[in-house]
């Protein structure tokens, strides 16, 4: 069975958020199963990753995008140095930037994308078995290939649509079906939803079947989905939650490169210790407190606009008998917020920006990670948190509930139900009285490294519904 996943993500080659991850890993699990044989398309970046490794040009040729002509290049990296076929698009102006994101031309870009790649698989008789579509920048894809007569040798191909995160639709005016490949007018209802063209309703009404990151995400969807709760419901017949895994490969305490001290779940105790006391002196806080982190965009959805006051709070509230660590950047007000706080208060350090090994280092150094999220897909960090003996203190939602049980219950995490300041503190609350009961912080620490959250399940998941 030949898959083709095509997203705008993916570890290590770009990396935003837990899209990359996905893509980076889920092949490569594929690819372990038998008669298996994943590959990943996505569009070329101007990044370390793609100076760093070797490519062949294996197509070159030219796409109409309203009345402009552009070139499309495929180019194949050699050595399947990430444990499958890696090809990425480039379109000179639209498909060789910097960064995935952040464009004013965004809709031209995605839309260039899927065009410039279906064109190249047409162009070059390539017949996948399943071509697996990544959230809306892809959306348009099942659509495209059954009602685009530019794409009929791939018409029949199986498609399966992932919803990562569906706060974002990609919704784009009618003006831009104008720069789409020729497609049958009468199926236009399959790409509106409320006047605009979007791509992600349609990839939802078109693909075969389509799954969220979590079974906890895919009930939420029901209620609410930005807008699109009646179709997914109308839908719900081919739609599958299956959560997330993580690459254990890449994130393993006892072999992870980035790490200062490497551990496993016997030595963990004192070589955490060990981690916690080097980055605590790299940023000026106390080793002996216990340490608070969080690591993620400062986005709304991810609870980080409670971050300020919560840092204000806890240390108010407990005369700064804790220390707190924040990794991240996005909301200009709230980074402006933490750098004050980071100024006044020597028990709080900030690092902006997005530094993968410095993640590794707080996930195992902290005594505890906040994921205070409003909305939460799946969630990886707190997968990664539990394997690196990180206790995780989540609201109870989404894929946050599917893998974090609270003590309370026999989990081995920290859960409250409201998002808000002092439903966090409260949980923060609890997390200091288990941090001063030594026996019961060290069972939790091995508890949470106990935990399976590798790949192989999901994979499996995944490929007995692509032959379903």
């Amino acid at each position: 069975m030949i898959i083709y996943h095509l997203s705008t993500e993916c570890y290590p080659v770009a990396k935003v958020g837990g899209l990359a991850d996905v893509v980076g890993a889920l092949p490569k699990y594929q690819n372990k199963i038998k008669d298996i044989d994943a590959k990943v398309v996505m569009p070329w970046y101007n990044k370390s990753f793609v100076h760093d490794h070797e490519f062949d040009i294996v197509f070159d040729g030219f796409i109409h995008q309203g009345s402009n002509m552009l070139q499309v290049q495929v180019l194949k990296e050699k050595t399947n140095a990430l444990g499958f076929e890696l090809f990425m698009v480039r379109i000179p102006g639209l498909l060789d930037r910097d960064n995935p994101y952040g464009y004013s031309d965004e809709s031209f870009q995605f839309l260039a994308f899927q065009h410039g790649t279906l064109h190249w698989l047409s162009a070059m008789g390539i017949r996948p078995d399943i071509l697996h579509c990544h959230d809306y920048h892809t959306g348009l894809v099942p659509f495209m290939i059954q009602h685009c007569p530019e794409f009929s040798f791939l018409k029949g191909v199986k498609t399966i649509g992932t919803i990562h995160n569906g706060e974002y639709q990609g919704m784009m005016s009618w003006e831009m079906a104008n720069y789409m490949p020729a497609f049958d007018q009468y199926k236009w209802g399959l790409l509106d939803w409320n006047g605009v063209i979007n791509p992600l309703a349609s990839m939802i009404k078109c693909s075969n079947a389509f799954t969220t990151v979590s079974q906890g995400y895919l009930e939420e969807l029901f209620v609410s989905f930005r807008g699109l709760e009646s179709l997914v419901r109308d839908e719900f017949g081919k739609a599958y939650g299956i959560i997330n895994g993580i690459d254990t490969e890449v994130w393993n305490p006892e072999t992870d490169p980035m790490l200062d001290f490497n551990f496993n779940v016997k030595n963990a105790i004192a070589q955490k210790k060990k981690n916690k006391e080097r980055l605590c002196k790299e940023y000026g806080l106390k080793p002996e407190l216990p340490l608070f982190a969080f690591i993620g965009r400062f986005a709304t959805e991810k609870g980080a606009d409670f971050l300020p006051d919560v840092v204000w709070k806890s240390i108010k509230q407990s005369y700064g008998a804790l220390n707190i660590m924040i990794l991240g950047s996005g909301n200009a007000y709230i980074e402006n917020k933490l750098k004050e706080y980071d100024y006044i208060y020597s028990n709080f350090a900030l690092d902006l920006g997005y530094k993968e090994h410095l993640s590794h280092k707080i996930y195992a150094s902290a005594d505890f990670l906040l994921m205070p999220s409003r909305v939460e897909p799946c969630g990886l960090n707190q997968m990664y948190s539990m394997r690196y003996g990180t206790v995780p203190i989540v609201r109870y939602t989404g894929g946050l509930r599917d893998t974090v049980e609270d003590i309370s219950t026999g989990g081995a995490g920290i859960n409250f139900t409201f998002p808000g300041v002092d439903d966090i503190i409260h949980a923060m609350n609890r997390a200091l009285l288990i941090y001063n009961k030594k026996g019961e912080m060290e069972n939790l620490i091995r508890a949470n490294m106990n935990f399976d959250f590798a790949w192989e399940k999901s994979a499996e998941k995944y490929i007995a519904l692509y032959k379903n």
